[in-house]
């Protein structure tokens, strides 16, 4: 591989002490990296925001690039733009600006007095500085989307008002991604699309929440892991294993950028980058 591919990747504000401990081991590590960025979460209420906010202090504080993720869900207009003000004053540049999903995974309500999609999301953040804003796009149908052509328009918009990227939806139809980009280029769509990568931690829960998100999971997948229940171990490599090659088919198909789900555990999607070439840095011998 002449080029190793631009990483970024995701983690979320633990709620615990000991989650607190284990996120820092997985920073350290992923930090030797390099990442373009790393993404944090933004929870609905207000517990989640404090922790969002601690979070974000932290990764300042490490000299972590960051982007924060803004949502649609539970606050006014003047409450998220007052939130994208802070990040902006704390010197944050990145924005991953989203709809967002209900708390408890009901049907989606808009806030009264709230943006009502993340179109409208991304208008109002431009407005507000010059933010380099991502969004989300999905190569498998959203749950709320009556069609895969709905997608394409929403995605559409998001760029029109002033989207610059697009991370997806992790998806394990490498073929699926692969049809989303060549729809979305003949739909105008011309921003970056980085595909999300799901390095699989644990199994039945991937299972479980690919059913709320609307993932698909494919039988070769669920065959893979099968009798593996109880051998993490060989799990975990089965796991590398089919990422580091999804990610390589992507790059022969001409990706240059992955964003990695990281579930705050790093050596899955550490594994994987340097199964792409990408090593951390060698010291100099005194």
């Amino acid at each position: 591989m002449a080029t190793s591919p631009t990483i970024s990747f995701e983690i979320f504000p633990p709620k615990t002490p000991r989650g607190d401990a284990a996120l820092d081991t997985a920073l350290e590590q992923l930090a030797t990296l390099s990442p373009a960025f790393l993404s944090v979460t933004y929870g609905a209420d207000g517990s989640g925001q404090e922790r969002t906010l601690r979070l974000v202090e932290r990764l300042i504080a490490m000299d972590m690039p960051l982007a924060a993720h803004l949502t649609c869900v539970g606050a006014t207009r003047g409450e998220v733009d007052a939130l994208a003000r802070t990040w902006r004053d704390m010197g944050i540049r990145r924005i991953v600006a989203l709809r967002g999903d209900m708390p408890g995974g009901g049907k989606w309500q808009p806030c009264e007095r709230g943006y009502q999609r993340a179109s409208e999301l991304v208008a109002g953040l431009s407005r507000i500085a010059e933010f380099d804003i991502a969004v989300a796009a999905y190569p498998e149908a959203h749950p709320d989307s009556p069609s895969p052509q709905a997608d394409l328009d929403n995605l559409k918009a998001k760029q029109d008002a002033g989207a610059g990227t697009a991370i997806t939806q992790y998806c394990f139809d490498t073929d699926a991604i692969l049809r989303f980009r060549d729809r979305a280029a003949a739909a105008g769509i011309t921003i970056p699309i980085v595909p999300g990568i799901m390095p699989v931690v644990n199994f039945a829960s991937i299972v479980n929440f690919s059913a709320r998100c609307g993932a698909g999971i494919p039988d070769w997948l669920a065959g893979q892991f099968e009798g593996l229940e109880d051998d993490p171990e060989t799990a975990a490599m089965v796991a590398a294993s089919v990422a580091s090659e999804q990610c390589r088919t992507l790059i022969d198909e001409g990706f240059d950028s992955f964003h990695f789900y990281t579930l705050n555990k790093a050596p899955l999607s550490y594994a994987v980058c340097r199964y792409l070439g990408i090593n951390p840095p060698v010291a100099e011998a005194a």
